[in-house]
Formats: structure tokens, C-alpha cells, sequence
């Protein structure tokens, strides 16, 4: 027979409700009570029914977290760290992949993913306010990114245009005048991307260098993008001595391929990236780059969606939160 809460409360000597708040982290137990509790609970092989639970609760403990692609190094490391700040308040993170699809999108909104979660932290491409609003449904929902920016959701989000001015201030005081952007399209002006070439244009106006858009290259956010739309510069004879990846891996694939055709990094042209992924500080020469907060942007995020579920956030409108970020400033552009 399965081992019961009762047969656990009756190893522990203690009363079955005190088995309950164990089970549910019940902050007022006594160390000693909650040991005997846990003991008896190994002992006994006791587990938990998590789906009776949270049907008498009306609470999973579970939040849902939907990202584009977790292949990519920026949200696989955001992930790690939303994951790890949830377990911190005793919620586990369920995860979604949605392709950038617009009905893997609507799915997660709706579909019995929602369900089995509290609250959802959302990372939007394809979809639109308007659209998202008509199915979001009373559950609260987290806006993460910059894709969709809207009152009447809650955001956390970074300093994009900020961030990317600062970096090209600094690229602009080492002397480089003919910095490339890489992952934009020269009018882009909305999204993460749109930002971050803005604030490059702010920097640019302010230190009286005119703006080139044969200097801006469109792609995706890959390493093979990077290195494709440096060696398509290099082979259209394109003159540039710095390169702004519009995150850190096209920059790492643009330095991989300035390397390999005997461009030397930063004698020659200085490489710069966004994100500070793990790879950046361990690539040779180590990538400057742009810090966004990505744990002030977990923290900031988790602490919102339970501060909505729980009922302490009741702000009618949405709450925006931009995440301060840092300059690392290492090898490839000093």
C-alpha cells in the first residue's frame, strides 16, 4: 500500500496538519519538528500527491516560463537563473519553446500548459498586444523582452538603448569611426534590436560621425550570422574598424571569422557584443560586451509574477522594470 500523510504523521509523532505545513514550507515549524517530519518522510519512501494538493489549494507551485529558442546562449542562461530564483521562493519553472511561432504562442497562452502553472513568464515574437490581451485570462502574466511593451502588462525588461549607446561611446573614445552593426536593418527603430542600433545612432550623432547604413547588416542572432555578414564586408571591400554585434553571438561569430582571414582583434578592428553570456569572458580574446542585469532581470521578474499571484502587487496597470546594466570591457576592444 502507498504510505500515507497519516502514516507519516504518525513516525514523526506529530499531528497530520504538521506534516501538511512541512510539505507546503511552512515557515513557523520548529527545526527539530521539521527534522523528525523530513526523517519520517525518507524513512516511509513517503511522496507527495502534487496533483490532489494543488486541486484542495487552487495552487500548482509551478510558474511557466515560454522562450523562442533555448539553443540561444542569452536565454538558456536567463532561463538557469529564473529557475534558480523561483526555487529560492518554492516554485519550480516549467519551460515552453515556442519557435518564435505564432500557435506555439497562443498554445502556451491558453493550452494545458497554462494550467499546470500558477503564473507565466512570457517572451513574445510573434504575437502582438492586442492579440496577447484577448487571450491571456486571469492567471498573472510576466512580459520578459522587449518585443511587446504594453500598459497594460507587467515587463522587466533591459536598458537596450541605453546599454548599446554606452557601448558605442566606448568604442568611438579608442578611436574607431567605422563601427559595424551586425543583426539589424538600418531602419529598424522597435524590438530589442531597433534599440539597441538607436542608441548606437545616439552615440554616433554625439560625437559628430555620420551614420552609414552600408555599415549595417541584417541576420539572425547566430554565430554563423556574424560570420557571414563580416566575411559579406570584407568581400564587398567594405572599410570598418570596429564591429558591434547586436548580441554576443553574432560578435563571436564575427570575431571567429575576422580571425581566420588574418584580421588581427583589436590591432586591426575591435569586436564588442550584448548579453554577456558565459562564453564572452573565455573566447580568445575575451569579449567585450554589455552586462544587462541578467540576474537583476530574474530576481526582479519572479519576484513580480508571485507578488501578482499572491495578491501584495495590485497595481491596475502593468509595472515596468528595466534591469541597470555594466560595460565588460576585455580583449577584443579595450
Amino acid at each position: 500500500m502507498a504510505v500515507t500523510m497519516n502514516d507519516v504523521a504518525r513516525a514523526a509523532g506529530v499531528s497530520l496538519k504538521t506534516v501538511s505545513n512541512v510539505l507546503n514550507d511552512y515557515e513557523f515549524i520548529r527545526p527539530a519538528t521539521k527534522q523528525r517530519v523530513e526523517d519520517a518522510i525518507a524513512e516511509l519512501g513517503y511522496e507527495a500527491n502534487l496533483t490532489a494538493r494543488s486541486l484542495r489549494s487552487g495552487k500548482t507551485s509551478m510558474l511557466g516560463l515560454v522562450l523562442s529558442d533555448l539553443s540561444a546562449p542569452y536565454y538558456a542562461e536567463l532561463a538557469s537563473r529564473l529557475m534558480t530564483a523561483a526555487s529560492r521562493r518554492g516554485y519550480r519553472v516549467l519551460v515552453e519553446q515556442s519557435g518564435a511561432g505564432q500557435a506555439a504562442e497562443r498554445k502556451a497562452l491558453q493550452g494545458p500548459f497554462r494550467q499546470l502553472t500558477d503564473g507565466l513568464l512570457f517572451t513574445p515574437l510573434a504575437m502582438d498586444a492586442d492579440d496577447i490581451s484577448a487571450r491571456v485570462g486571469t492567471k498573472p502574466l510576466v512580459m520578459l523582452g522587449e518585443h511587446v511593451v504594453d500598459p497594460r502588462f507587467d515587463l522587466v525588461t533591459m536598458k537596450n538603448q541605453e546599454a548599446a549607446a554606452a557601448l558605442t561611446r566606448h568604442l568611438l573614445a579608442g578611436g574607431r569611426r567605422r563601427i559595424a552593426v551586425l543583426g539589424a536593418h538600418a531602419d529598424e527603430t522597435a524590438g530589442g534590436g531597433g534599440l539597441r542600433l538607436t542608441g548606437y545612432r545616439e552615440a554616433l550623432a554625439e560625437a559628430g560621425v555620420p551614420f552609414d547604413p552600408a555599415l549595417v547588416t541584417k541576420g539572425d542572432w547566430r554565430r554563423d550570422a556574424g560570420a557571414a555578414a563580416v566575411a559579406g564586408l570584407l568581400d564587398a571591400g567594405v572599410e570598418f574598424d570596429a564591429v558591434f554585434g547586436l548580441n554576443d553571438a553574432l560578435a563571436l561569430g564575427a570575431m571567429h571569422e575576422l580571425l581566420i582571414r588574418g584580421v588581427r582583434v583589436p590591432q586591426d578592428v575591435a569586436v564588442a557584443g550584448f548579453d554577456d553570456i558565459d562564453e564572452a569572458r573565455f573566447a580568445s580574446p575575451s569579449l567585450t560586451t554589455v552586462s544587462p542585469g541578467m540576474d537583476e532581470i530574474a530576481e526582479r521578474s519572479i519576484s513580480l509574477l508571485l507578488d501578482r499571484i499572491g495578491g501584495t502587487e495590485t497595481a491596475a496597470s502593468g509595472v515596468h522594470v528595466e534591469a541597470a546594466f555594466e560595460l565588460k570591457i576585455r580583449e577584443s576592444a579595450p
